[in-house]
């Protein structure tokens, strides 16, 4: 899960801090943060084409709009998902597995996000963790 965001008082402050040349760690323990948390503020200023100063006018709901648009969505990058209640209430029928569900979805969406997957194993590391090696 992730973690809340940042006031922007402190965002504020590690941006100020960056600027006067403070290393990321040494601006996480000055500001009670993780030193990840600081680098990503910096990274999304950055990105964001913020630097210290902060305009005068930029207020804390501005900062926070530019350093944390919403994510966007292209058309082809949406998967086709099934629906999970049919999938629960069929697996209650004798005789149906996963696998048979997952031949079925496959054969109405045969292009899905892996290509030509041929079972929920064989699908692409996105879909299914990676299964650890002993």
């Amino acid at each position: 899960m992730p973690e809340p965001r940042l006031p922007m008082r402190k965002v504020r402050d590690v941006l100020r801090l960056s600027a006067s040349g403070m290393s990321k760690r040494k601006i996480a323990a000055s500001l009670g943060m993780s030193a990840t948390a600081a680098r990503d503020c910096i990274w999304r200023a950055r990105r964001a084409g913020l630097a210290w100063p902060l305009p005068a006018d930029l207020t804390d709901e501005e900062l926070e709009c530019r350093l944390y648009p919403p994510p966007t969505v292209a058309a082809s990058d949406r998967r086709p998902q099934p629906e999970w209640a049919a999938v629960h209430r069929e697996l209650r029928r004798p005789g149906v597995t996963l696998q048979l569900l997952w031949e079925e979805h496959r054969a109405v969406h045969p292009d899905g996000p892996c290509g030509r997957a041929t079972s929920p194993a064989s699908a692409c590391s996105s879909i299914t963790p990676a299964r650890r090696s002993r």
